[in-house]
């Protein structure tokens, strides 16, 4: 077996398509999309046998906050599917090959972040043994093999309280289809995450997804809006029957009119209405923590999940200088 930093499109498609455990991103669709992102650099890593057949699959994204001397302080590494590893008495092998390699190449990198999507539980001796710790995250997943009646019945009553309050206030729902309305949903986008104070990826990452996915059938971009004007968004992500609850936000001066519960039952129902069978409602945080986003999540009635996440730190004193430095910067944001 050899480790390879490049693959033929086609027999990475294939092999993503296949694989039990794969998520859109793991696709060289959304490797493409990140490629084409300001402020992002995406990485593959695979162990191919002597066959050439793919073996282990890895996609970490590099992202880069400040540039000059505080690069080595800003740049993290994320897998937002985690890595795919494939059945066979050696793939403890190909793993143990694929990570040592990698972990020798990230000294310019604060720490390593695998999301995963799906039970690791069959790799986690061996992430272990490579130093990615694993800590416990929540997740919500929706089957949508139920219809939209079945779905409802099993959202909480103030959610569908708030559902019916949005479609009184005249909130409607479209779905994007021009290009050129990006930038307004970008600009909804980028005033929540201002006021969270949390950082918002270039505009150029809907710009290329919108490019790249939504041809494919890969993106949807929903935009809330009220007698014409744009109150808020959700991004959604989709491959291989799962949509992925991505990027979404209503600015604080309309969240009377409940757009965020109406967003998501209308993509919920979009699902359930379509050739699709899972909903990935996004991350719900750790569960020693108290987190609002989970309470609103839970409303909508999804299977609570715990598949966890991996962190690898390479830098352990910048990482804890950078640390220490965020927290200093949230508070003049």
């Amino acid at each position: 077996m050899k480790l390879v930093r490049h693959l033929d499109e086609p027999r990475w498609r294939e092999y993503v398509n296949k694989h039990p455990k794969s998520s859109i991103f793991h696709t060289p669709e959304m490797f493409a999309v990140f490629e084409n992102t300001k402020g992002f650099s995406p990485e593959l890593w695979a162990v191919v046998d002597s066959q050439g057949a793919i073996r282990c699959l890895f996609m970490p994204i590099l992202n880069t906050v400040m540039n000059g001397v505080l690069r080595n302080f800003s740049t993290r590494a994320v897998s937002y599917g985690s890595l795919l590893l494939s059945d066979g008495p050696k793939s403890s092998e190909a793993l143990n090959i694929l990570l040592d390699s990698y972990n020798s190449s990230k000294k310019g990198v604060l720490y390593t972040e695998l999301r995963n999507l799906a039970d690791t539980s069959d790799i986690q001796v061996s992430l272990d043994q490579n130093g990615f710790v694993y800590e416990d995250h929540l997740n919500f997943l929706f089957d949508l093999s139920n219809s939209p009646e079945e779905l409802w019945k099993n959202i909480r009553s103030n959610a569908r309280r708030n559902i019916k309050k949005a479609e009184r206030s005249n909130v409607v729902i479209e779905e994007l289809e021009d290009a050129e309305e990006i930038p307004k949903a970008y600009k909804i986008l980028d005033r929540v995450y201002s006021h969270i104070q949390v950082p918002l990826p270039d505009i150029s990452i809907f710009e290329a997804g919108y490019r790249i996915l939504k041809p494919r059938g890969m993106m949807k971009i929903l935009m809330a809006k009220v007698g014409g004007d744009p109150v808020g968004t959700l991004t959604l992500l989709i491959h291989q029957g799962t949509i992925t609850y991505w990027y979404t936000g209503v600015p604080r001066e309309f969240t009377s009119y409940r757009v965020s519960d109406l967003l998501v039952w209308k993509s919920l129902e979009l699902g359930s209405q379509g050739d699709y069978h899972t909903y990935d409602f996004g991350g719900g945080g750790r569960p020693d923590e108290e987190y609002g986003v989970r309470d609103f999540k839970a409303k909508f009635g999804g299977e609570l999940v715990n598949y966890g996440r991996n962190i690898k730190i390479h830098a352990p004193i910048r990482y804890q200088i950078s640390l220490l430095g965020y927290k200093v910067m949230r508070r003049f944001l």
